[in-house]
């Protein structure tokens, strides 16, 4: 395996200080460092690949991965809505939680609105999956997800036929 783990998500927001408040003060999410200064310049243009980037970032813990929070001050934004859920580049971030109707519940009365009630799974590749989407201030998706069972044997079994199928071993 070429990887150790998952590091950290980037998640592009229009507005540090509203984002921080809400991952921090609504979702919970403990800093890992404070707002950074205004980076600019050519090491940074490169580094991101976009002519005339300037950005602020905070990092916040989620566990042993960090949600890194960033605002493009430059160059203007190309958009002025998240790329919808089902387009290529879209992403979300999904929170694993214990009890999904108590945290659920708890984000409710911080003013967090919910797509749907929470989705339950009985069959099938994500037998076990209980989930709900919402938002954050941006319109940018994420989920809650709770694993009330995981079906280790048949998922395994699964895994190798497709494998097996597709000529890998």
């Amino acid at each position: 395996m070429l990887f150790k783990g998952l590091h950290h998500v980037g998640i592009i927001v229009k507005n540090l200080e509203q984002s921080v408040d809400f991952y921090h003060n609504v979702l919970g999410l403990e800093f890992s460092n404070e707002p950074s200064p205004v980076f600019i310049g050519d090491g940074l243009d490169k580094g991101v690949g976009i002519k005339g980037a300037s950005l602020r970032q905070v990092s916040l813990l989620l566990g042993d991965t960090t949600v890194e929070l960033l605002e493009y001050l430059t160059p203007e934004w190309p958009i002025s809505t998240p790329v919808p859920q089902y387009v290529t580049g879209a992403s979300h971030i999904a929170f694993k939680v214990d009890d999904i109707y108590a945290t659920k519940q708890a984000l409710e009365t911080k003013g967090v609105k919910f797509f749907s009630d929470v989705n339950i799974v009985d069959e099938g590749v994500l037998a076990g999956w209980r989930w709900v989407y919402f938002t954050d201030p941006d319109g940018y998706n994420l989920e809650l997800v709770q694993v009330a069972y995981y079906q280790a044997e048949e998922r395994a079994a699964a895994i190798a036929e497709y494998k097996k199928s597709r000529g890998w071993t």
